[in-house]
């Protein structure tokens, strides 16, 4: 008898495991999408963006002061650094910095949160922002609020909302890392180093989700419910449907590809960290909001920021990256590079 309870025991505990619902309908998705809030994010931001980071730049004490932040924020989650590094730093030296442009910048750091996978623990959803900005000219603090302080509480807390799934036991199937990269204002350098310097093989890494500006309105869509979406149908022709599935499931925003078309002047496709993943044929989605009227300039303050719009487009890269960690099979690489 008691080898009879032992065994009916183990085929409930088997079953229950196996019928997880990992669909956007299902409650582990929905919980962690609603953890995701403008408060939240409004709170972070309000720190990231202030005068007391100094405008963020490369190497800077304002900057590091920020990683600092960060790094607290993932502690207090629950949320560790690979276990491949002694901490959550990559050190990007100075030389690096400096190789192509030469401005005198001193090391920096980019920062690395992560998730181990369920059952595709190899295989890797990389969520990325830049955290750096321009730092502080002449005297006045450029705060870089939407420029990428809002793709950084972006990642910050898609993260969180991963993390409370998987202490639901319903955590992502595959690995997330959660990448913070510097000198992203000197040339891309952060995100370059990385994929010059893997710390997970960049063959094993499925896609890279690349927020940087998703908190503003640019002057030809104020008023309206959108986000630039850059790339997604450029290596895969998996990414984009997904993507797209997400935001029907979820935000159910007008998803802009204006900037999307090959002969775009704007060349947005090369100018943001996803492009370093991209060049390494792995298939990439960058959100974006435009570029507006205080873009580069002091004025790009915290309380400029539309939190609604923020949140709604923090909810659909995390439902993009849901699908993407949680399906059966990887997506597909069947495109080109070739722009």
């Amino acid at each position: 008898m008691k080898n009879i309870l032992i065994s009916l025991f183990s085929a409930v505990l088997l079953t229950s495991c196996a019928t997880v619902n990992y669909s956007y309908d299902g409650r582990a998705f929905k919980n962690s999408l609603e953890s995701i809030t403008q408060d939240d994010l409004k709170k972070n931001l309000y720190v990231i963006a202030s005068d007391e980071m100094e405008g963020r730049n490369t190497g800077s004490a304002g900057q590091k002061k920020a990683g600092e932040y960060i790094i607290k924020q993932y502690r207090e989650m629950g949320v560790s650094h690979p276990t491949l590094m002694s901490s959550y730093y990559q050190n990007v030296p100075a030389d690096f910095l400096n190789a192509k442009r030469g401005k005198g910048l001193p090391d920096s750091e980019n920062i690395l949160a992560f998730i181990e996978g369920s059952e595709k623990s190899n295989e890797i959803i990389v969520i990325s922002a830049h955290y750096d900005h321009v730092g502080t000219q002449n005297g006045v603090v450029y705060n870089g609020a939407d420029d990428d302080g809002s793709g950084t509480v972006a990642v910050m807390e898609i993260a969180e909302a991963f993390q409370k799934a998987k202490k639901a036991g319903h955590g992502p199937k595959r690995s997330m890392l959660f990448l913070h990269v510097t000198g992203e204002e000197h040339g891309l350098l952060g995100s370059d180093y990385y994929s010059q310097n893997p710390v997970f093989p960049l063959a094993n890494t499925v896609s890279n989700l690349n927020i940087d500006m998703i908190g503003r309105c640019d002057p030809e869509n104020c008023g309206k419910d959108y986000v630039y979406v850059i790339g997604s149908a450029m290596l895969s022709s998996e990414l984009k449907k997904i993507n797209e599935e997400a935001n029907s499931k979820t935000a159910k925003m007008f998803l802009n590809y204006k900037y999307d078309q090959p002969n775009d002047p704007q060349r947005l496709y090369y100018r943001s960290d996803h492009y370093n993943f991209a060049k390494h044929n792995i298939p990439v989605a960058f959100f974006f909001d435009g570029i507006h009227e205080d873009y580069h300039k002091p004025t790009d303050d915290a309380d400029k920021i539309d939190y609604e719009a923020l949140q709604k487009r923090t909810q659909l890269v995390f439902a993009t990256a849901w699908e993407l960690a949680n399906r059966k099979d990887r997506i597909v690489v069947d495109g080109k590079n070739d722009r």
